[in-house]
């Protein structure tokens, strides 16, 4: 059963990872957190991939950690759980290829924390997003650090102290969400979206991806240090050096094989 928790396939250079316990709306056990992070790092591992998409199957996204996993359960078991999802977390974040969060239902608690995580989501139409767990009498602390750098903290501590679940549209204006699209499209604008980004240099795209998050927490002109020292990188790199002639020559682009 753990082994098909996330199933892993690739088409056109596109990962996409889907999490699979629909019965149980998807939960964010201990299982699913480590069958995830090896179908993560599998894709690293894999040539063939330049994107990753994260989906699910059944009509939820995922309604977060397991409380039986949490009830009765030692401090140590705590902290094992808590680090395990955060190492999930931090695993999406630092993977050289972009991922994206396909939302089709409710994404909750840890589930919410997981698409904000994602470098980019798509939702449709119907898919919500909500930290409930204020209700339950477990705060949402870990999942506000992803949430609360993707919206206004603000809009964050709206989610977190009430719980209620916010729409794909009101997502999308919060910053969570990136497309809001309809719920029978919701596969091909996902792929269409990934497809686009695989087109690029995936070693341009890992770069990117490294220096955005590398310089999101500093100030202005530490920012612009980092940020300048990759450019110089990049420009001298045969990627960005084909790139540059081929435009210049009206002609396609001609990447390496090299991540």
């Amino acid at each position: 059963m753990n082994e098909n928790l996330v199933l892993y396939s690739v088409v056109d250079g596109v990962a996409v990872l889907t999490l699979n316990h629909p019965e149980k709306r998807n939960p964010l056990s201990r299982a699913m957190l480590a069958s995830l992070k090896r179908q993560l790092e599998r894709s690293a591992a894999d040539p063939c991939v330049r994107v990753v998409i994260i989906r699910a199957a059944g009509p939820a996204f995922s309604s977060g950690h397991d409380l039986r996993e949490l009830v009765n359960a030692s401090e140590a078991d705590h902290v094992s759980l808590f680090a395990l999802c955060t190492d999930v977390m931090e695993t999406i974040r630092k993977l050289a290829h972009p991922v994206i969060a396909q939302v089709q239902g409710l994404a909750t608690a840890a589930g919410c924390q997981l698409a904000a995580s994602c470098d980019l989501v798509v939702a449709s139409e119907n898919a919500s997003f909500a930290t409930p767990g204020v209700k339950i009498g477990l705060f949402c602390t870990t999942p506000a650090v992803a949430l609360s750098r993707a919206v206004t903290p603000k809009k964050a501590m709206e989610m977190l102290l009430t719980g209620t679940p916010i729409t794909a549209a009101d997502a999308e204006r919060a910053g969570l969400v990136n497309r809001v699209v309809p719920r029978d499209r919701l596969d091909e604008e996902t792929m269409k979206l990934a497809r686009q980004i695989a087109s690029a240099s995936a070693h341009t795209v890992s770069l990117g991806k490294q220096a955005f998050y590398q310089q999101l927490p500093l100030d202005r002109p530490a920012a612009y240090e980092v940020a300048q020292c990759v450019m110089v990188q990049n420009a001298a790199d045969n990627d960005a050096q084909e790139g540059m002639r081929a435009f210049l020559e009206k002609r396609p682009a001609r990447w390496t094989n090299r991540e």
